[in-house]
């Protein structure tokens, strides 16, 4: 053991001066200092002669250097020595470099003879020619195995280089073919898929993806080709298509019901109202779950209450009503209880009721998530009297409570928001700046919009005149008094030495308006913001909102065209860039609807 030890002092020195100088050389050939990097590479393969990346630096350097001789003579050298194959790649390679692509050829071919002696020299091979971008190469390599050796698989690999190659048919039916034959690799393989689905060098992909899948569910029963497709139709939020595909898997695998609530929920974060509302319907009608019945059920009052112009308060309040007498109060139709409480406060202006009804809720036998949803409630309509502090110490009694928890994260933010309707925006800064990394992506973007909001007004304004009426009309919108909240937006639209706070009212006025359906004056709002002097933090929410205005309500495909079009190319970082992308090329004919 001492022997050992003497031996590990001894050598250690020499261990850290290879690891110093390993990241020396990496360092100089990364800033393209070729020359010294060299010197180190070379000493390196002194002491580890056998290391391949330490090889390929070298000869990397060598060609920058445009010393092709040099270069040749070392591979030839470890081709001899160690009989690596992949050295005539290399040498093939290195002579491409020169333009001597008879010589190049020659090499490569020599490599494919390699493995149709020895198929199993393939993975080393194709995977040189991948690494050095010969992509037809590579595919050869693997066809040439296969001939060889059919018991091999290589659809995924070359899948990607079909890819590479532009052949789009060719890789859509080798993914497919792979992911029906080894289902544990869809997952990679749909993220390949969306990668393509992605660019907008591929306008015609979505097509033919779509023809080759619908193909395939018409040519077997195989339930797979269903989910597949339903996939698809998903990522090219066509809820309405997917939802069609959805049934026919339910009706011979009842346990992907639970999917189909997922699909509804989707639709409805999307904005696509009227597939959310047939998916919940079907669920509704569907199951005898409790749960699930009253989750359906609430979700389609709930849209009811979020239209433009919605049904009279007392009918709304009625059908509540008639579920909780249908299901009971009990922990199954708490979503429902929830619901009934929010519309008292909100919607009708009687928060005592509201307040009445979520206490009703809290004395039932709860789980203690349940039991901070429902104090969520709680303390939203404590916020919504005005009555700041118990709103805040019921907030706060969730964050103790459910610390780490999404739930948690939510009553922070809403803390948060609660010090910013008070017009408490330092300390507001403070509490969102650590929401920014919320484990929840949708409660830590909702923060940073707040957070840029304050900051953004603070780089013009700081005393925060210009903020506090905004501040004040966002806590009247909270409190549903709309017509209240767009006089306060209206004050500060007019206040002409107020731009950072003008952007952030146009947009709130823009919002209002389109919410209610009037879409003339929301497009009015939106092009304040459009063709200000400077760009703010608004504008590619206003872009968006108008293609969706002059698309959805106003029929206007033209105007529709060119507000998205703005946005996908001088907007690449919102977060509407694949939306936008998405209708844009609907709207140019190059998807079908």
């Amino acid at each position: 053991m001492r022997n050992l030890l003497k031996t590990i002092v001894l050598l250690l020195p020499f261990w850290l001066l290879s690891q110093n100088n390993e990241q020396l050389a990496n360092n100089y050939f990364d800033r393209g200092d070729f020359e010294k990097a060299t010197v180190l590479y070379q000493e390196l393969l002194t002491q580890a002669e056998g290391n391949g990346n330490f090889f390929d630096r070298l000869i990397g350097c060598y060609q920058q250097l445009q010393k092709y001789e040099v270069a040749e003579k070392a591979i030839q050298a470890r081709l001899k020595k160690f009989s690596q194959k992949t050295m005539l790649i290399e040498l093939g390679y290195n002579a491409q470099l020169q333009k001597k692509t008879d010589e190049a050829r020659r090499y490569f071919d020599e490599s494919i003879d390699v493995i149709a002696k020895n198929s199993n020299e393939v993975y080393g091979i194709a995977y040189t020619f991948e690494r050095k971008s010969l992509f037809e190469y590579a595919l050869k390599a693997y066809q040439t195995a296969l001939a060889q050796n059919p018991k091999f698989n290589f659809n995924f690999q070359m899948a990607v280089l079909h890819g590479q190659l532009g052949n789009m048919e060719e890789m859509i039916r080798m993914f497919l073919d792979e992911s029906f034959s080894n289902p544990p690799n869809l997952l990679f393989i749909q993220a390949q898929l969306m990668r393509f689905l992605q660019e907008d060098s591929n306008v015609t992909f979505a097509q033919m993806l779509r023809k080759s899948l619908i193909s395939r569910t018409q040519q077997t029963q195989d339930l797979f080709w269903n989910e597949f497709l339903c996939w698809f139709y998903v990522q090219q939020h066509e809820y309405g298509k997917a939802f069609i595909q959805q049934k026919a898997i339910y009706k011979r695998k009842p346990e992907a019901f639970q999917t189909i609530i997922q699909l509804g929920q989707l639709a409805q974060d999307e904005g696509e109202v009227d597939a959310a509302r047939d998916i919940m319907q079907f669920v509704f009608d569907s199951t005898n779950d409790v749960g699930t019945k009253v989750t359906a059920l609430t979700f389609l009052i709930q849209q009811k209450i979020n239209q433009p112009n919605p049904p009279a308060f007392d009918s709304l309040l009625a059908e509540i009503d008639t579920g909780l007498s249908q299901f009971g109060q009990n922990p199954y139709t708490l979503p429902l209880q929830k619901l009934r409480a929010h519309f008292l406060a909100f919607n009708g202006q009687r928060t005592e009721e509201g307040r009445q009804q979520v206490n009703q809720s809290l004395a039932l036998a709860l789980n203690k998530y349940q039991e901070a949803d429902c104090k969520l409630e709680l303390g939203d309509i404590y916020l919504k009297e005005e009555k700041f502090n118990l709103a805040l110490l019921t907030y706060s009694q969730i964050e103790a409570d459910m610390s780490g928890d999404v739930l948690g994260q939510e009553a922070s933010l809403k803390t948060a928001k609660t010090s910013y309707y008070k017009g408490d925006f330092k300390w507001a800064l403070h509490q969102l700046k650590v929401l920014k990394s919320a484990s929840s992506q949708l409660i830590a973007n909702d923060a940073m919009d707040l957070f840029l909001l304050i900051r953004d007004v603070e780089e013009s304004d700081s005393t925060f005149v210009s903020l506090k009426p905004i501040a004040r009309g966002d806590f009247l919108q909270f409190q549903h008094r709309d017509n209240e909240a767009r006089k306060e937006y209206e004050a500060v639209a007019a206040h002409k030495d107020w731009e950072a706070a003008q952007e952030v009212a146009y947009f709130r006025l823009g919002q209002i308006w389109q919410r209610e359906g009037c879409y003339l004056e929301a497009l009015e709002a939106y092009q304040r913001i459009i063709q200000a002097t400077e760009p703010g933090i608004f504008l590619d929410e206003a872009l968006y909102y108008s293609g969706d205005i002059y698309q959805k309500y106003l029929n206007d495909p033209e105007k529709a065209k060119s507000m998205f079009e703005t946005l996908i190319f001088k907007h690449e970082d919102s977060i509407y860039f694949i939306e936008a992308r998405k209708r844009y090329r609907l709207l140019r004919g190059d998807v079908q609807s």
